[in-house]
């Protein structure tokens, strides 16, 4: 399944503008979330066929928020990369158990998120 749209999921709008820059670049189709209330909203609204996921935010963490996706018949194919500072091999070990396809640290290297966007395909 070719990726076409991701709703990227980050409390940084920093961040935010950074990710959907390199996305861009690339023709993908991008959507933005900063909190876990929002990144629900945007499920509803429209499936994407990717969900980058912060993992330090306000209120729900992106591990709680791909545990509850990746249980929802409805959302549960869509891939989710963390992508996140915490970068320990417990918080990766983490991540994957949660529901999550791969794991990024940041600060992103746009050509390693290719890659792994890639490699969903």
């Amino acid at each position: 399944m070719p990726i076409q749209t991701v709703l990227v999921v980050d409390d940084s709008k920093t961040e935010l503008m950074f990710l959907t820059d390199v996305l861009q670049k690339r023709g993908l189709t991008v959507r933005t979330a900063e909190n876990a209330e929002q990144a629900m909203q945007s499920l509803s609204e429209a499936r994407p066929d990717l969900i980058l996921m912060d993992v330090v935010m306000p209120g729900q963490n992106g591990f709680q928020l791909t545990r509850t996706i990746s249980r929802m018949p409805e959302y549960a194919g869509i891939p989710i990369i963390m992508c996140t500072s915490k970068n320990q091999e417990t918080d990766k070990v983490w991540g994957l158990r949660q529901g999550a396809r791969d794991y990024i640290t940041k600060p992103v290297n746009p050509a390693e998120l290719w890659s792994k966007i890639s490699a969903l395909e």
